[in-house]
């Protein structure tokens, strides 16, 4: 029986600790030197660097003071931003570090123990319950027996860093935080960590601001190279253009080169920074566990805007983060808050929740998120014969640091496409041999997340009696 048909007892609950990936089971294989297909590349835009001294990482702090615990001292590119801004957001709040030069997993360090509220819960009946010293009870959101599965995959498989994230997208209840790490087995806390370069999973961010800015899903791009790297040429339309996609089947596909030019065309530096800030970039998101800030640095510089755009910027992204925003599409374009503590009284209503986008926006974006897994970089997966998940919609993601090699594979998305039930992100980072990557661990979370989210079960009214004696 493999590890995908097993069904494990909520009673062998192991606690989490990493990431997450993007591919499918399979004996040892070797990575790609640089990005995979999925995505994203290696170059980057040039940028000026200046150096940030972190504080104490053990101590509790605010949101922007833990990102800067964990990220620690990196060198940084400011991309231009304006030194003050009026809305939340446009300015990250701390250096943002240089993903060639200091990718921040390698100053990692673990969640206090304090603040892990997975590691000190205890399971009660079916719950995690979380003891304080006051003699109160915090009842967790978490379902036992997916946290346990998804624990346990990531774990078999050995994944040297693995994270996935699942929750309710209607009222933010989060039903799985689960991790592993091979690598480092005393790291915690890595679904809240931004530590994990965002890739491709930029291009929703891009994708919205393009909407808004009145570019229609079926306008056409023609394009050639880019797929590991982007220069300057690439931006310059030429004979050498020989494929032509539209903006939807570039999302799926995940097509650097349409967004670098259509980035370059259509959006300025300002409006990128909107849009990624209404995504909760730059920004603390409230939750009952610490929550890195996600941090993305959007350059004035023409070549660097459209590297951004395209999913090659210096963008931090962590999986609790990765969920909310595809959520976002899931909810006709508003934010809903997470949430992990079940309330003392009454049910957990969906809230109204703030506009990201218009419900316009938000239906055109999900119908490009479709592409991804019907004609895109995800098709394969989601159609493995067993273990298909029907109306699925995502996002992949895949970036590769050099020195010392990592290969981090992302999927986000939701399903079904229609009534949502369940939202996911998922990444892995992988050595140069591998065995399971991000779109196979987020199919997976989909598909054991809406086994244990059933549909709703439509009641029908009976046939009214009026008219009989």
């Amino acid at each position: 029986m493999t590890i995908r048909r097993r069904l494990l007892s909520a009673a062998a609950l192991f606690p989490l600790t990493l990431l997450l990936g993007a591919t499918g089971p399979q004996p040892a294989a070797e990575a790609p030197p640089e990005a995979s297909g999925t995505g994203s590349a290696t170059a980057q835009a040039p940028a000026d660097t200046v150096s940030a001294s972190p504080p104490d990482a053990g101590s509790p702090e605010s949101l922007a003071t833990a990102s800067a615990a964990v990220l620690g001292s990196a060198s940084v590119a400011d991309g231009g931003i304006p030194a003050l801004a009026a809305e939340p957001g446009l300015v990250p709040p701390v250096p943002v570090p240089s993903r060639q030069s200091a990718p921040p997993i390698a100053k990692l360090q673990p969640l206090p123990r304090a603040a892990d509220l997975l590691a000190r819960a205890k399971l009660e009946g079916e719950r995690l319950v979380v003891k304080e010293k006051d003699g109160r009870k915090q009842v967790l959101t978490i379902d036992p027996l997916l946290q346990t599965q998804l624990t346990n995959i990531m774990r078999d498989y050995g994944v040297p860093y693995g994270a996935v994230v699942v929750l309710e997208p209607s009222t933010g209840r989060v039903l799985a935080l689960a991790e592993h790490s091979a690598a480092r087995p005393e790291v915690r806390g890595l679904p809240v960590r931004a530590v994990f370069p965002a890739a491709s999973i930029f291009k929703i961010v891009t994708g919205s601001a393009l909407l808004e800015a009145g570019v229609p899903p079926s306008v056409e791009e023609c394009f050639h190279g880019g797929k590991r790297r982007l220069s300057e040429k690439h931006l310059e339309d030429s004979e050498r253009d020989g494929a032509c996609y539209t903006l939807a089947l570039a999302m799926g596909k995940s097509a650097n080169v349409v967004f670098a030019k259509l980035t370059n065309k259509h959006l300025s530096a300002d409006a990128l920074r909107r849009m990624a800030a209404r995504f909760r970039f730059n920004r603390e998101i409230p939750f009952s566990v610490p929550t890195d800030i996600s941090l993305a640095a959007i350059p004035d510089e023409a070549f660097g805007l459209a590297n951004t755009g395209a999913g090659f910027g210096d963008v931090y992204l962590s999986p609790l983060h990765g969920a909310l925003v595809a959520s976002v599409a899931a909810n006709d374009g508003r934010w809903v808050d997470p949430v992990l503590v079940e309330p003392e009284t009454g049910a957990l209503l969906p809230p109204e929740g703030e506009a990201v986008l218009t419900p316009e926006a938000a239906k055109d974006l999900t119908a490009m998120l479709e592409e991804t897994v019907t004609r895109g970089t995800a098709r394969g997966v989601f159609r493995e014969r067993g273990f298909r998940v029907e109306n699925a919609v995502g996002k992949t993601g895949t970036l590769a640091d050099r020195e010392p090699f990592r290969d981090y594979s992302w999927f986000v998305g939701f399903a079904p496409r229609d009534n949502p039930r369940v939202a996911v992100a998922a990444v892995i980072v992988n050595d140069p041999k591998w065995r399971i990557r991000g779109t196979w661990l987020g199919r997976e979370a989909l598909r054991l997340g809406l086994e244990r989210v059933p549909a709703p079960v439509e009641v029908t009214a009976p046939a009214s009696a009026a008219g009989k004696h």
